[in-house]
């Protein structure tokens, strides 16, 4: 037999998952309330799931549903297990603090139990720590600790009787997107009771010593949060270790950044006798804020970027020197001359210029946040008209269909403009603002809208002819074929939808929301995300091939030439990665964030940088070729039309430059 190709091998474990997912699916709903979107995450004994709750039609309003399976066949067992779960969900609903995620309904059906919670969005510390290339600072690690005894102190103080966590480790804290810490995962946290001992429940490695013989207290919580701290700062995941063994792996021999008075706390919450850790968790924030108050921060803070020169390179990464002009492994530095770009033309709007301009035959469509379309002549950038609308046009792309131009607004209104007059054909109004960008194709325009749906309309009269519910706000452009429409949304999920009727086939969560717009070739389905991870997955099922980790969230949307896929990164740098395997070619480090979409002509790529540079690089060595200069940050992407880039600028300028 001969070897799977990756996409074979890609095709054949989705179908192997498929064949062996249970429980509830998109679609599904509960209690004629809570519509299934997606899967958030599965455990040993539940599973989360992203939900919609339909008693609000008129916005899109999400929660998370935590499904615990009832698999007991005794009657008493199965009903001891339902009043588990009652409790856990009467324990959380009581609780009114900021770390602790709400908690707005419970119910039994048939043989399983849901808990209606807040969703949070971010990302757990877990996942966090493998995406990081540094160590973390002893200033955030402190700053997460206080915040995690707010919330232990906040479940220790509860009347009668304590609430003891017993499972704190870093897959248990999410980081949400306003970078506060969240406590998740209640399922065996449990009221205290003074002397009762039971089941040994918790995390081999993060559970301390009296937790193993079936006591929960609420030193316990203390030992727990030592552990996840070690973890955090060292990278040394205990799990992986012998148990109590922290003091034989000291934190400053491997992170020399945290100071012996942070080290020494750690150390006093792992003590193996209960008596010798903090006395409880508001006293343990206290010590913590006396020693955030006593940092010098000049003294404290860590250099989080690599110096000129060099990489940090993650597990599974290879990196080439960095070098702030070209980083081809082996290439000397280029200086590049800024003034050997002189533009062509350069046409000022009234306002920033933040997407990408369209050309088509001998006219440069673009919108800006005046609220105005422009058409110019492509030759010598004069003024042919402007288009007005009731609110900014600048978040979308125009689009060019026929003897039209397609564009969204600010103002909820998609808008079919005549190219040689600049008049209004028509226009079909959504329910939220339009920042994603149309794709017209086969007489149809797809696009989707703040208010959480994707559309199809009929160019010819700009009537609908079908809608899906997204179930978040739709950014992106879609990525439209013959048979597939493939499109990112805000809550972080990645759909390929059924041209004709705009059916969903199959869908992947990113752990962040999705602004970059996808791209495909080869039957890859290539697009960044906020996660700081660039993808691809395979067309046909979903399943992911590999992923690529920047150091900052992604905007920027690839391009794919020949056997490399380009992206920009808010981490400063365009990367070049091989299409099939995902592995880094090079990188190009600027001074700001490229959130520019890069784009190809010939052998070069072209982007810009919010530093005010637009570049031009090799994109076999990413040999930097000339930057130009411009008044204000880029963030527009590059269109190249016969051998002329035009660009846009935060600086209200269209630039026509020399490729």
């Amino acid at each position: 037999m001969g070897r799977l190709t990756t996409r074979q091998l890609a095709s054949k474990k989705s179908r192997s998952k498929s064949s062996q997912r249970s429980g509830l699916q998109p679609g599904d709903i509960l209690q004629d309330r809570y519509q299934i979107v997606g899967t958030l995450g599965v455990g040993g004994f539940s599973s989360v799931y992203q939900a919609r709750d339909m008693r609000f039609p008129n916005v899109t309003k999400l929660c998370a549903v935590k499904e615990m399976v009832i698999s007991a066949p005794d009657p008493q067992l199965r009903e001891l297990t339902i009043k588990s779960f009652e409790r856990e969900a009467s324990m959380l609903a009581m609780l009114d603090h900021p770390a602790i995620p709400d908690v707005s309904d419970y119910f039994t059906e048939g043989d399983r139990s849901y808990l209606v919670l807040e969703l949070i969005r971010g990302q757990d510390l877990e996942v966090w720590l493998e995406n990081q290339v540094e160590h973390l600072t002893g200033e955030r690690a402190i700053e997460w600790a206080i915040q995690l005894c707010g919330a232990l102190d906040h479940l220790h103080s509860q009347k009668p009787k304590p609430i003891v966590f017993r499972d704190i480790k870093p897959s248990n804290i999410m980081l949400d997107h306003y970078n506060r810490i969240r406590l998740i995962d209640f399922g065996i946290a449990k009221v205290f009771e003074t002397g009762n001992k039971g089941t040994m429940i918790g995390t081999e490695g993060y559970s301390p010593p009296e937790q193993y013989r079936g006591q929960a207290e609420p030193a316990g919580d203390i030992y727990a949060l030592g552990a996840t701290l070690h973890h955090l700062l060292t990278k040394q995941d205990p799990r992986l270790e012998p148990p109590f063994t922290f003091a034989e792996r000291p934190i400053n021999q491997v992170n020399p950044h945290v100071s012996p008075q942070l080290e020494a706390l750690i150390m006093r919450c792992l003590s193996y006798d209960p008596k010798d850790r903090f006395e409880n968790a508001k006293a343990l924030r206290d010590t913590l804020e006396q020693l955030q108050n006593q940092a010098s921060a000049p003294a404290a803070t860590v250099q989080m970027t690599p110096p000129q020169g060099q990489m940090h390179t993650p597990p599974g990464q290879q990196y080439a020197p960095v070098n702030p002009q070209v980083t081809p492994a082996g290439a000397p530095a280029i200086q590049a001359q800024e003034a050997t770009v002189t533009p062509i033309w350069v046409f000022k709007c009234e306002d920033e210029i933040r997407r990408r301009a369209t050309v088509s035959d001998d006219r440069v469509f673009v919108g800006a946040y005046d609220n105005n379309l422009y058409c110019l002549n492509s030759a010598d950038g004069d003024f042919v008209w402007k288009f007005p609308a009731k609110d900014s046009v600048g978040g979308s792309i125009p689009y060019v269909y026929d003897d039209h131009v397609y564009i969204g607004s600010s103002d909820q209104h998609l808008y079919a403009i005549q190219i040689r007059s600049g008049r209004l054909n028509w226009n079909f109004k959504t329910n939220g603002a339009i920042f994603s960008s149309p794709n017209v194709k086969y007489d149809h325009a797809f696009f989707g809208s703040d208010d959480g749906y994707f559309y199809a309309i009929n160019v010819n009269h700009g009537r609908e002819a079908w809608k899906t519910d997204m179930y978040a706000a739709v950014r992106s452009m879609a990525f439209v074929d013959d048979e597939f429409i493939y499109v990112g949304t805000e809550g972080g999920y990645i759909y390929c939808l059924e041209l004709a009727s705009g059916k969903n086939k199959w869908q992947f969560q990113a752990k962040r929301n999705i602004i970059s717009s996808p791209t495909v070739q080869d039957e890859i389905v290539f697009f960044g995300a906020m996660d700081s991870t660039f993808y691809a997955l395979d067309a046909t099922s979903g399943y992911q091939m590999w992923r690529f980790r920047t150091r900052r969230p992604i905007i920027s949307s690839p391009v794919v030439h020949k056997n490399s896929a380009f992206i920009g990164s808010s981490d400063g740098n365009l990367y070049a990665v091989d299409m099939e395997s995902g592995r880094q070619q090079w990188l190009f480090e600027t001074e700001g964030q490229v959130n520019s979409s890069p784009a190809i002509w010939e052998d070069a790529v072209y982007f810009g940088s919010t530093d005010g540079y637009v570049y031009s690089l090799d994109t076999k060595r990413g040999q930097l070729r000339w930057k130009f200069k411009t008044g204000n940050a880029v963030t527009a992407s590059p269109v190249i039309h016969k051998g002329v880039v035009y660009i846009g600028s935060i600086d209200h300028n269209l630039y026509a430059l020399p490729a």
